[in-house]
């Protein structure tokens, strides 16, 4: 029988966070002709060799122990060392997250169109993390899943980080309900309900997702909560899958594309950072799940109301 390789323990980070983010961990992998720690993250990071020396001269760069690491520091494989990245200059998103529900093991927020999950690329300050682990004083808060940064609505945090797992396996055996509500045009020709079917496929660097042949692998529930005369619907949509895009894809696909969409039918986007006219018209309506740690039954509800179905005009005026 081979041996059982112990995954190696990652350390506590020795730096706090800053602004509700945290420090970037890199771990020093086994391979390679480095001789120095300088070499190895002059190659791995894409900062430049200016920027990385002036890192290590201001000892910026540390390890486990919490002490500044030398540029000529001996490259040892499996070790770590942590630093801070220099934050972006981002636009603030000038629009509220409520907090719909609070307790010592998870933080359920109703989150605004034009703010992104969690920190990535050019969004790092100004995510739905960093600004409630500012405004909670919560660092330890992680999230169980994500949005996409157009969608407005419900997302779950844990609170306790030994939990997390827990919750985020709920979504991955796909036992939380979800429902979202959307606003696009009316067709009465489209027959509704409807649970459409189809494959999705997203390529990395690929702004959309493309309907290929083959074995469905999302599945989404459409329904009309009403229409007006104006052309609008007003629709519920429950994935039974968690495909990229999947709703937006579907919509589409049906000949009613969500309003404020610039990806389907066309690619318009994507959004420019500060530009907060026409959000795209989806909303995470509901949650509803049993809770893996105290078996309690949650259902949550966003409170916010899309704004083209609110108010056409002021929404197309980018108002």
């Amino acid at each position: 029988m081979p041996p059982v390789r112990r995954k190696r323990r990652i350390p506590p980070s020795p730096l706090p966070q800053r602004h509700g983010v945290d420090p970037v961990r890199v771990r020093l992998p086994a391979g390679g002709t480095w001789g120095t720690v300088r070499e190895h993250l002059v190659e791995r990071l894409a900062a430049g060799a200016g920027v990385v020396d002036g890192m290590f001269d201001a000892g910026l760069i540390v390890g486990a122990d919490g002490r500044a690491v030398a540029a000529d520091a001996p490259y040892t494989p499996g070790t770590f060392v942590w630093f801070h990245r220099e934050l972006p200059a981002e636009v603030p998103v000038p629009f509220p997250l409520e907090i719909v529900h609070r307790d010592e093991h998870i933080v359920v927020a109703d989150k605004p169109h034009f703010l992104a999950t969690t920190p990535r690329g050019s969004h790092v300050a100004e995510t739905a993390l960093a600004r409630l682990r500012r405004e909670l004083g919560v660092p330890e808060l992680g999230p169980a899943h994500r949005l996409d940064r157009l969608t407005a609505g419900l997302l779950l945090f844990t609170v306790r980080p030994e939990e997390r797992g827990a919750y985020q396996t709920l979504f991955r055996d796909r036992r939380v309900r979800k429902e979202y509500e959307a606003v696009a045009p009316y067709d009465p020709a489209l027959g509704l309900p409807r649970t459409v079917r189809s494959r999705i496929v997203k390529e990395r660097g690929v702004l959309t997702a493309q309907v290929v042949e083959g074995e469905p692998n999302a599945v989404s529930r459409v329904e009309l909560l009403e229409h007006r005369q104006d052309g609008l619907g007003r629709y519920r949509l429950v994935p039974g899958t968690g495909q990229t895009h999947q709703l937006r894809v579907h919509m589409n696909a049906l000949g009613v594309p969500i309003l404020g969409d610039p990806l389907y039918p066309e690619v318009t986007g994507p959004v420019p950072a500060g530009d907060f006219r026409r959000p795209l018209q989806l909303l995470a309506r509901a949650l509803e799940f049993t809770d893996p740690v105290t078996g309690a039954e949650h259902r949550f509800r966003s409170r916010r109301v899309l704004a083209a179905w609110a108010a056409y005009e002021d929404w197309a005026a980018g108002q």
